[in-house]
């Protein structure tokens, strides 16, 4: 739409009436005649919809087309212009080549078509240009313009899990001003700060919000929502992030030999688990002592339910005896950051060593073992020899306060006396010696139940003599048919009687 070149606000616009008499051609009666209406004074519309101004005249006036301006005085800019019709523009006639319907149709109304629109009749003036004759009241136009998408943006760098990250949710281009925001993670509402409004371009307006974010572990699977509330929105405006596009979760490393000691000239195998990393963006390297290992085959990443990454590689190491301790590291560089790592170490076992060990401590402990049966043999033999010395003490004190000594034969039941046993398996004697003789009736009672056994002394013993013990060689008891009692010895002689129960 191009300017008008003449100012319609000059004194002419003013005062038509005189215009029209001054103009040539025109008379009063047709001036009074001619009426331009144009019945609206406010429009709204939607932004991208079709805005319809209304515009009829009726009457005669001279020669010259009916325009519609936007704006008036120096600002103002054509619209349509009856003598100069545009195909491609898209403002167009609702009432083709009418004479007095100049109503017009603008299609895909922009915030920026809001303003001021007059309906105006122009003549030709003396010097043949057009002349404003009669305009209309003028029609405000309001186009409410829709928010655009919410944008929502995050850092530029990744985070870690634990740290808080700002984040911008923006929306513009919108008519009226008043609009809402609402900060969502996943289905649960959050914090956010108000939104800030600005001016914008061909009176809409921006505006941008922010929230604070406290990344977690499994955010992976997690987005931001940023949700926009308008008076020309039938439904919110989402926007989302997914703030897996801004976390980062390092690795935990892990390192494992296969076996540990291991022998000499064997192969151990070792393991390196990283575990539970996102992004999947991760080498991994070993050493030896901090020389760098060649490995064949590189693992590949593999996805966990929880959209998390883990990884497991492996390499050989050949057991040498000078590799005995070496340091095996697995070092993890993840999402291009530091290095990470974790180490192991190298055990070799010797078997020739380990022979001589295990006999060496079987030696100790036969040895042990020796000193144990010796030390429980004298204790053993210590004891033996103090119970036949508390045996023969006791034997002496009994002898010393008795004349005589009792060899005992255990007691035995009255239905043991039924068994047989071993005549010649003679085990206690009762020796009971009188200190005056026996008679001849005395002993023969005795012998009909008893053995004799004969004691001879070379003296015959004294009245005051005690008899402490006696030595009874071979003395030989049996079954035998009794032998007649024994005549009275000699007066040296004393008799012992050892009594046997009958078996």
């Amino acid at each position: 739409m191009e300017p008008h070149p003449r100012d319609p606000g000059r004194a002419a616009w003013a005062l038509p009436c005189l215009l029209l008499l001054a103009l040539p051609g025109v008379s009063t009666q047709a001036g009074q005649e001619f009426r331009l209406q144009q019945p609206q004074a406010k429009v709204t519309v939607e932004a991208g919809e079709t805005l319809t101004l209304n515009c009829t005249t009726s009457g005669l006036a001279g020669p010259g087309p009916v325009m519609w301006l936007k704006g008036w005085g120096s600002v103002n800019k054509t619209v349509y212009d009856q003598n100069k019709q545009d195909p491609s523009s898209r403002v167009t006639r609702a009432v083709d080549k009418s004479d007095t319907d100049f109503t017009i149709h603008i299609r895909n109304v922009q915030p920026e078509d809001m303003g001021t629109y007059y309906c105006v009749k122009f003549v030709k003036g003396n010097t043949g240009d057009d002349e404003v004759f009669q305009h209309g009241r003028g029609t405000e136009v309001s186009v409410q313009a829709k928010p655009s998408p919410p944008l929502v943006s995050g850092p530029e760098q990744r985070a870690r899990p634990g740290q808080s990250v700002p984040f911008t949710c923006t929306t513009g281009g919108f008519f009226p001003k008043e609009i809402g925001v609402k900060w969502f993670k996943n289905k649960n509402p959050m914090g956010g700060q108000p939104p800030q409004i600005a001016e914008g371009r061909m009176n809409t307006y921006n505006m941008s919000s922010g929230a604070m974010v406290t990344l977690q572990k499994d955010d992976v699977l997690s987005q931001l929502i940023c949700e926009v509330q308008h008076s020309t929105l039938p439904s919110p405006l989402r926007g989302t992030y997914r703030l897996s596009r801004v976390l980062r979760v390092p690795p935990s490393i892990e390192v494992r030999a296969e076996l540990s000691p291991i022998e000499v000239n064997k192969t151990v195998t070792f393991t390196c688990l990283v575990k539970e990393f996102y992004p999947a963006d991760v080498s991994v390297s070993w050493l030896e002592n901090g020389v760098e290992i060649k490995v064949e085959n590189v693992s590949r990443p593999s996805e966990l339910p929880q959209r998390l990454f883990e990884l497991r590689s492996q390499v050989e190491v050949q057991a040498s005896e000078e590799k005995n301790g070496s340091t095996i590291t697995c070092m993890v560089v993840h999402d291009a950051q530091a290095p990470a790592s974790n180490s192991t170490f190298l055990w070799i076992s010797n078997p020739a060593q380990g022979a001589l060990s295990n006999g060496l401590q079987m030696a100790k402990d036969d040895l042990l073992i020796y000193i144990v049966v010796g030390v429980v043999c004298t204790m053993l033999a210590l004891l033996v020899a103090a119970i036949l010395y508390l045996i023969r003490t006791k034997q002496i004190k009994a002898g010393k306060s008795s004349p005589s000594a009792r060899l005992h034969e255990p007691e035995k039941s009255s239905e043991a006396t039924t068994q047989e046993s071993d005549p010649n398996n003679l085990t206690y004697a009762d020796l009971n010696f009188d200190k005056e003789r026996k008679s001849i009736r005395r002993m023969v009672e005795m012998s009909q139940q008893s053995e004799y056994a004969c004691i001879q002394t070379n003296q015959a013993p004294n009245g005051d003599d005690n008899l402490t013990y006696a030595d009874l060689d071979m003395v030989h008891l049996s079954k035998a048919p009794k032998r007649p009692a024994p005549r009275p010895e000699e007066a040296g002689s004393e008799y012992a009687s050892v009594q046997i129960t009958r078996k």
